[in-house]
């Protein structure tokens, strides 16, 4: 037998190259990237902020975010929303969603369930302080007409952490305190430890920051956090509203805003807001019994400068992640795809990036999903500089809106265009 010519061993070693080369990128590799956006409402005067999203049976996009004169102390702040027909470029006018008279509504999320109902899940400020915040959620089967959805449910979460929460804040706050060398800090942990064993204190102070997470088509998991106790707990339902139950808590050095996804060996991953000491890392716990109870929260290597994040599982398995990537300031929004469930990220792009100082804008709280066609869209507070917002005819400034964009992975896997 003669042996193959060099020439058709070489072609047969570029091809497999070439065809290994192919396999390692990401299935979306081979789409066009793209990247389009808008707002969904014009610049205000107001505060917006806060927002959610979420896509219905129809295509259409709906969000949800918090509007008003200010955040927890001013009490014309309400949950509204708007609608973004599927092959629509312009949003709907701004309708109202949740209004607690005379009280502030923040912090809003959404989901909708496998039995197709849509989820509206907030708290309420009672005395204008973050840790008088009441857990409210609203639900609906009728949310694909115009205006606002058609509430059929309205309830108040009630929330009761066992006596394992007192036991488990008793026992971190010890282990911070040798390191407590500020007056602030010691303060903190004589709050947490008095407050842990005050029912009322402990019970609320609980708000929504991220999607809710749904396992296994019937467990409900609402990741929450407390500014009061500085960290993290899940709020827990099998019976989709009906009782509610609450993990262990997650206590880190200043661990807030979880959210989650779930490894391909069934265990639960969470990253969250650090609100902690420097150095400014996204924090992180896993959980292998459904959520109850979660592992010792750490720093990961992504910086984040107190600031809300989101992570997500795409269709192909990959993670996304969505964050401010500094260690100080809202000036740089960013974008990863990571292939390996979060040990390495090795894709990342900027929806957002100005240089720091006063003519820098300020985007963040970003709420992320993927479409059923396989596209992502996210939505984030979006914030002009002083410098250069425009006014209005009484001569305020037109600073304040909230964001949509929609991309794919590809563009993300682009990565940022060379100056």
């Amino acid at each position: 037998m003669n042996p193959p010519h060099p020439a058709a061993l070489f072609r047969a070693l570029l091809c497999c190259l070439v065809t290994t080369a192919v396999d390692l990128l990401p299935a979306r590799a081979a789409e066009a990237p793209f990247l389009r956006g808008e707002f969904l409402q014009p610049p205000d005067h107001l505060h917006n902020h806060g927002s959610c999203v979420v896509e219905t049976a129809n295509g259409d996009l709906l969000a949800c975010w918090f509007y008003g004169s200010g955040e927890r102390q001013a009490d014309d702040v309400k949950i509204v929303g708007a609608r973004l027909r599927r092959g629509a470029t312009a949003w709907s006018e701004r309708f109202t969603m949740a209004d607690t008279p005379d009280l502030p509504d923040t912090n809003c999320c959404m989901i909708i369930d496998p039995a197709g109902r849509l989820w509206l899940i907030w708290p309420t400020i009672l005395d204008n302080h973050w840790e008088s915040a009441l857990l409210k959620s609203k639900r609906s089967d009728d949310f694909l007409g115009d205006g606002p959805p058609v509430w059929k449910t309205s309830d108040v979460i009630h929330l009761k952490p066992g006596p394992e929460f007192a036991a488990a804040v008793k026992v971190a706050m010890e282990r911070f305190r040798p390191r407590a060398t500020e007056p602030k800090i010691k303060e903190y942990i004589d709050y947490a430890l008095s407050a842990s064993t005050d029912k009322l204190k402990s019970r609320l102070g609980w708000m929504t920051r991220a999607h809710p997470f749904i396992l296994d088509g019937r467990r409900l998991i609402v990741p929450l956090y407390s500014d009061g106790f500085n960290f993290s707990l899940m709020a827990i339902t099998d019976d989709w509203g009906a009782t509610w139950h609450t993990s262990t808590p997650l206590i880190g050095e200043g661990n807030v805003q979880p959210s989650i996804v779930r490894r391909q060996d069934g265990s639960l991953y969470t990253m969250m807001r650090d609100n902690g000491l420097p150095p400014q890392r996204i924090q992180h716990a896993s959980s292998t019994d459904r959520g109850e109870t979660w592992t010792d929260v750490t720093d990961s290597d992504l910086p984040d400068p107190g600031a809300g994040l989101e992570i997500m599982t795409l269709a192909n398995g990959h993670w996304v992640v969505i964050n401010n990537d500094t260690e100080k300031g809202r000036h740089s929004l960013c974008v990863r795809v990571s292939d390996d469930e979060g040990r390495t990220w090795k894709w990342s792009r900027h929806l957002e990036r100005d240089e720091p100082g006063p003519d820098a804008g300020r985007y963040g709280y970003p709420s992320i999903i993927q479409a059923k066609d396989g596209s992502l869209h996210a939505t984030y507070s979006y914030e002009i500089s002083r410098t250069k917002a425009p006014k209005d005819s009484a001569g305020r400034q037109l600073r304040e809106t909230i964001k949509h964009v929609h991309f794919n992975e590809a563009w993300i896997l682009a990565g940022d265009k060379q100056p």
